[in-house]
């Protein structure tokens, strides 16, 4: 079976030849068969060139006749779940709905982001001193890696007015 490892420096290698285009490896999973399934990212989203071109460069540099193998290159979907720092990093200032330990979902906007956690702005239903009904408040949360379960992507799309 091919190793992941392997895979890993080769996707390595072809993204230091791309610096100008902040192309990122996101994951990489050999499977059994050796299906290989390598998922890029980066600021803007991938085109299906950048994704043909790291699989001739792979294929390129693997060997058929010693291990045949499956190959799919694809980029991170807009409602995959964020898996690395850098993803989090693209995302600042938009909505995202993340999954804690313990089931709650919290939904915001992402505002901060480091390698030991994130802070999300929420909106929160909260009764003021004085006030007869609730009012909604910005609330910046902070949750720490270690606790997050999954991150995806809010979309959001906007009434077009007539």
């Amino acid at each position: 079976m091919i190793q992941k490892s392997v895979i890993e420096e080769l996707v390595n290698q072809f993204l230091s030849t791309k610096k100008n285009e902040n192309l990122f490896l996101v994951q990489v999973d050999v499977k059994p068969a050796n299906n290989i399934e390598v998922v890029l990212d980066k600021l803007g989203g991938v085109s299906i060139d950048e994704c043909v071109e790291l699989s001739r460069f792979i294929e390129n540099n693997l060997d058929r006749e010693t291990e045949d193998f499956d190959l799919e290159v694809s980029s991170a979907g807009l409602t995959s779940p964020l898996r690395i720092l850098r993803q989090y990093q693209n995302t600042l200032n938009e909505s995202v709905e993340v999954l804690v330990k313990g089931g709650k979902k919290e939904k915001g906007i992402l505002k901060s982001v480091d390698e030991l956690g994130i802070v999300l702005a929420v909106d929160r239903q909260v009764k003021l001193e004085g006030s007869k009904r609730k009012q909604t408040i910005i609330e910046d949360i902070a949750i720490k890696m270690e606790d997050i379960l999954q991150t995806k992507r809010v979309i959001e799309l906007k009434k077009r007015e007539k």
